[in-house]
């Protein structure tokens, strides 16, 4: 039997987690006995990962504490679960697949970056990372990345070798995420957005995404609507930040959605202000939604975005392009935004379909085995 152990640094509504549990479904579907490891509690996806039959194991680590016990947890069950490979996710799970090798003997450990910085905003904090995956790199058969900017900037900082390093980016479920007009006209009659042009942001409200420059940005624009999805630490700023700008009306924050999708449809045009990225899931869904979006420059985004052709990309922290970008695209006759929707969505099956995806991740498995 095919068996193999997803680890996690957590398990909430995030790109990386939600990327985590769509591979793992995805591998269970295609015959591997797969389980999903979290370090922290698991706070959300656990109900669908039971409803796909992969089970779930929490090491009940806290955040920010350095807890040996959950390293003595982790190799428990390994001992029982016996994967033939461990594959982690984030910087504390690659960590901690790393380190449980030296006690524990698995076949074959992959570690996956997820973000250009894996970190808090505080650059020392990034040194100290790559630091500790350059030190425990030996320990790693592979380090794969989501995109071709998070590869390149680990490699160039030295936290790891350029020859166990590949690519292989995250996968969108474009049979969920895909246009539906009867789903488009039923969101936008229950939002009462029937008549407006409609930008849809969606995503944690951490500092990573700088929800404070699109803001500043979206006030430029007086006849538009924007849905905020998601909820986060800087929530309670931003509502605040809405109602001094006097955007409170329109921009519309929603909290934690179920209906992404949904939401998607809804919207005329996606926008991402993000500092910080890997391969925004947001932006392979809203591709695979047929919705054209504006996004700032960060991490692999042009590696989802084609300036020009399925959006427009701008510099980070500008919200002088931003809104500019937002105005280009709001004003494009409706004709070529369709026409860069239906790119969009070509792009996101053509590239990022999670099949092929999943695929990718199977012939890496069995390649790394064969050299067991």
């Amino acid at each position: 039997m095919k068996r193999v152990a997803l680890l996690t640094t957590s398990l909430a509504r995030g790109g990386a987690e939600s990327q985590v549990a769509q591979c793992a479904m995805a591998l269970r579907r295609r015959g591997w006995e797969t389980a999903v490891v979290s370090l922290l509690d698991p706070a959300a996806l656990a109900g669908e990962l039971a409803s796909e039959n992969v089970p779930v194991h929490s090491l009940g680590m806290r955040p920010g504490h350095a807890d040996p016990r959950g390293l003595l947890r982790l190799m428990g069950f390994l001992r029982v679960f016996r994967p033939q490979i461990l594959h982690s996710h984030m910087f504390h799970a690659n960590l901690a697949a790393r380190l449980v090798r030296l006690f524990c003997p698995v076949p074959v450990v992959i570690s996956t970056l997820h973000s250009v910085a894996e970190s808090s905003r505080e650059t020392k904090g990034v040194r100290l990372r790559d630091f500790a995956y350059r030190l425990t790199d030996p320990l790693a058969d592979m380090v794969t990345a989501v995109s071709e900017a998070v590869a390149d900037r680990h490699r160039s900082h030295g936290a790891v070798r350029a020859a166990k390093l590949r690519v292989i980016p995250n996968g969108v479920d474009t049979s969920r995420y895909r246009p539906d007009p009867a789903r488009r006209e039923r969101a936008r009659r229950e939002l009462g957005i029937e008549e407006r042009f409609v930008w849809l942001a969606a995503g944690r409200l951490l500092w990573k995404k700088d929800y404070a420059s699109l803001l500043r940005a979206f006030a430029r624009r007086p006849d538009e609507v924007l849905l905020l999805a998601g909820e986060g630490p800087e929530g309670d700023r931003l509502r605040q930040q809405a109602r001094e700008l006097g955007v409170d009306s329109r921009a519309r924050f929603l909290g934690t959605r179920e209906d992404l999708p949904a939401l998607m449809n809804a919207a005329d045009g996606f926008v991402l202000s993000s500092v910080v990225e890997g391969l925004p899931m947001v932006l392979l869904e809203a591709a695979a939604s047929g919705v054209p979006a504006v996004a700032t420059d960060a991490g692999g985004v042009r590696e989802c975005v084609a300036d020009g052709e399925t959006g427009f990309v701008v510099p980070r922290s500008d919200c002088d392009a931003l809104a500019a970008a937002m105005s280009r695209l709001a004003s494009l006759p409706a004709q070529t935004r369709a026409r860069m929707a239906t790119a969009a969505r070509a792009r996101a099956v053509e590239r990022f379909d999670i099949d092929r995806v999943v695929g990718e991740w199977e012939r890496t498995y069995r390649e790394l085995l064969e050299r067991v």
